[in-house]
């Protein structure tokens, strides 16, 4: 078998179409076998694919306005969508049943600064009428960081993806309250990123069935079979909370629909960067994505 190799930007059950292209097999059926590889200190993962060290790479269209802004082309092309909405999910300390966005007002917010994650909040907020500067917020890396800040008393709620809130669900010390990707709707929030001379290749287009037949099971499967299916990545996460976290995002819908990345989603993300002025021109579709190399 050929060995592909795969890089997360971000590792949580949010990307479980990328994980389960291993965990569930999916390569193996396409003669392929896969190394899984989260970015370290130091790494880009758009710069580690350009390399050729990696040859997919889990990330977001936003990540290529970045070059584009400084007039560069990107080094990748973004083929595939793996999540069509927001993945943040806010937490609260106690059970908020008739929870309201105004409740956030007067309390200390525990969320993920900079970047898309910061952008995206801070469109879902202006949706709902807040301004996320007027609100009082401790700043987060996330993940185990978020987990030991919020474990020592930071904070009121909690800004993370599944399945960190199913996590603290879980073990009782949080309730979800509220989904970013609900404001927001859908958007072209995180994909698939190769070289664009890789895109053509024969292994291309097996990696893209592989991963079509996965993102396809990850939204249609029991969430516990896919949470048991995955668990060896999760070591330290509850295989409820995983499975949670699966079922949190087949109801929002975050894995339907087809996997190339839709035009209208494209814009929404512009939309998003804009509004936090983190980009100064619409970047056009087609200097940033492409079609799935399987595609027709």
């Amino acid at each position: 078998m050929k060995t592909i190799n795969l890089m997360a930007s971000r590792h949580s059950a949010f990307y479980s179409p990328f994980i389960c292209c291993i965990a569930g097999g999916f390569l193996e059926k396409e003669g392929l076998t896969g190394t899984y590889q989260v970015v370290g200190q130091g790494q880009r993962t758009g710069a580690e694919i350009a390399s050729g060290r990696m040859d997919v790479g889990q990330s977001a269209v936003s990540a290529s306005w970045t070059p584009l802004e400084k007039g560069n082309k990107p080094d990748v092309v973004h083929f595939a969508q793996i999540n069509r909405y927001d993945g943040f999910i806010l937490a609260a300390r106690q059970p908020r049943p008739d929870f309201a966005w105004s409740d956030l007002n007067g309390k200390k917010l525990l969320h993920v600064h900079g970047g898309q994650p910061e952008a995206m909040l801070r469109f879902a907020l202006h949706r709902e009428g807040i301004d996320l500067d007027s609100l009082d917020r401790i700043e987060s890396n996330g993940g185990e960081k978020m987990m030991q800040q919020w474990q020592t008393g930071e904070g009121d709620y909690f800004h993370e993806q599944g399945a960190w809130p199913q996590q603290l669900e879980h073990t009782g010390k949080g309730h979800v309250v509220a989904s970013i990707g609900r404001s927001i709707g859908p958007v072209a929030f995180s994909s698939l990123a190769c070289r664009w001379d890789w895109v053509d290749s024969d292994m291309a287009k097996r990696f893209t069935t592989a991963y079509r037949a996965s993102r396809n099971w990850v939204n249609t499967a029991d969430p516990m079979e896919v949470a048991k299916a995955e668990a060896e990545f999760f070591p330290d996460m509850a295989v409820e909370a995983t499975a949670a976290a699966v079922a949190f995002y087949q109801q929002l819908g975050n894995w339907g629909g087809d996997i190339a990345i839709d035009p209208q989603h494209y814009e929404t993300a512009l939309d998003v960067f804009t509004h936090s002025g983190l980009i100064t021109k619409r970047h056009a579709y087609g200097d940033v994505v492409g079609a799935p190399p399987a595609a027709g």
